[in-house]
């Protein structure tokens, strides 16, 4: 690795490390752990993955601290919601305890990419469980490849902790009622690029989905859940086509170690013109506050951050999480497993 790496202006991208991990499942049991050094599959051009979408994956972050120690952030929620993920999709499931042994030694034998504290960038971890039987009737594989990569990543802020503006268009559905929404899918991420780069070219930073049966409620921003404080209480959308974010759950247990109270409930777009606050949470960016809301089929506009700047509560609890996150705050629930080298 260049020793002259600029840590600081790193790009949220891929870049080569030294080694993944992968493991096998075959003749209904998973095999050993792997270590690699390829960045390379090979792959059955009949693959169930490339035909039939038997794809999931997952991403978690390891942070460096103040105290020279690695820290990776909620690895066992991950563990768990991957295998939500599998048992969705008809995929052989990943033992929780091998998942979390498979993440410490990525990232351990990858602990020099692990960039330095106050840098403001961290250790992206990418799991990824593709079915890899050669076949051509629809149905699910009966071989697994499950693989887990790491790469150094800049902060998701280039320009700062600031509000941007997202927008709701009817015309796109992220997914279908009762389909794979609950679920980390790739297919749900290609669903959803057609809408967000038509935003992105309207210079909006995102696409705020409304719910795919009713167009009456809020559902998810993209790829991070979303999240408003209204009258002193946090409420984030409550629907089945919603992605499970466990960003979000930190925040909801910390809003309420706040004293504020929490709602996960039905949200009508009418209602943006009452909300206070407003974020989109996920791994990326933990809270990327939202300044306006553009409804572009009835040209209303929303604005929640009047004065342009980031709200009190989103602000605090962003900065509470980071916080646990680089072993700056205390850790009271346990949310961060620390790495040996």
């Amino acid at each position: 690795m260049d020793n002259e790496l600029d840590w600081k202006n790193l790009t949220f991208g891929y870049m080569p490390t030294d080694y993944n991990v992968r493991c096998r499942y075959r003749n209904g049991e998973w095999g050993e752990i792997e270590v690699s050094q390829s960045e390379m599959i090979d792959l059955h051009m009949a693959a169930t993955c490339l035909h039939y979408g038997q794809e999931i994956f997952e991403g978690l972050k390891a942070f460096r601290g103040k105290d020279g120690k690695i820290r990776v952030f909620r690895l066992e929620e991950n563990a768990r919601r991957i295998r939500e993920s599998a048992k969705g999709l008809m995929m052989a499931q990943l033992p929780e305890e091998k998942f979390i042994e498979m993440v410490k030694k990525v990232v351990a034998l990858n602990a020099r990419f692990v960039p330095p504290y106050g840098s403001g960038a961290s250790l992206y971890i990418r799991p990824i469980e593709i079915g890899t039987s050669a076949q051509v009737g629809v149905k699910p594989a009966s071989e697994y490849l499950f693989i887990i990569f790491v790469s150094p990543v800049g902060p998701y802020f280039k320009t700062g902790f600031r509000p941007t503006k997202i927008c709701i268009m009817r015309q796109y559905d992220r997914v279908a009622p009762r389909g794979t929404g609950r679920w980390k899918v790739g297919g749900n991420y290609a669903a959803s690029l057609t809408a967000g780069v038509h935003a992105h070219e309207l210079g909006y930073s995102a696409v705020l989905y409304l719910d795919p049966k009713e167009k009456k409620y809020l559902d998810e921003c993209g790829p991070a859940n979303f999240i408003a404080i209204k009258d002193g209480v946090y409420i984030t959308p409550a629907s089945d086509s919603i992605l499970p974010s466990i960003t979000n759950k930190s925040l909801m247990q910390l809003a309420e170690d706040m004293g504020i109270k929490v709602e996960c409930r039905h949200i009508t777009v009418d209602e943006l013109d009452e909300v206070d606050e407003a974020a989109a949470v996920g791994t990326a960016a933990v809270a990327s506050p939202v300044g306006e809301i553009d409804d572009l089929d009835t040209g209303k506009k929303y604005v929640i951050a009047k004065d342009g700047n980031p709200g009190p509560v989103v602000t605090r609890l962003y900065d509470t999480l980071r916080g646990i996150q680089n072993g700056d705050l205390p850790d009271p629930h346990g949310w961060c497993t620390i790495i040996e080298e």
